[in-house]
C-alpha cells in the first residue's frame, strides 16, 4: 500500500516539473510576443483594409437608411410586425 501511495507522489511531482520545463517557457515566449505585436500598433496592410472596411460600413448603413425610409412610405406598419 506504501509503495501505491509513493508511486503516485512520483507521478504528481512529476507533471509540475513537466509542466515548469516545457510548457511555461513556452507559454510566456507566446504571451509577450503577441503583446510586442500588439504595442506595435496596425501595419499599413492592416490599416488600409480597416479604412476599406469602414468605407464599406459606411455604404451599409446608408443603403439600410434608404430601405428603411422606402419601406416606411410602402408599409408603414413593418417595424412593428415581428
Amino acid at each position: 500500500m506504501d509503495a501505491n501511495i509513493a508511486s503516485i507522489l512520483e507521478d504528481l511531482t512529476v507533471l509540475p516539473i513537466l509542466f515548469t520545463i516545457f510548457v511555461a517557457p513556452l507559454w510566456l515566449f507566446l504571451h509577450y510576443r503577441s503583446k510586442k505585436q500588439v504595442s506595435q500598433g496596425l501595419t499599413d496592410e492592416e490599416y488600409q483594409e480597416l479604412t476599406a472596411m469602414s468605407q464599406q460600413a459606411e455604404s451599409m448603413g446608408q443603403r439600410i437608411a434608404v430601405l428603411e425610409s422606402i419601406l416606411d412610405q410602402e408599409a408603414p406598419q413593418w417595424r412593428t410586425r415581428s
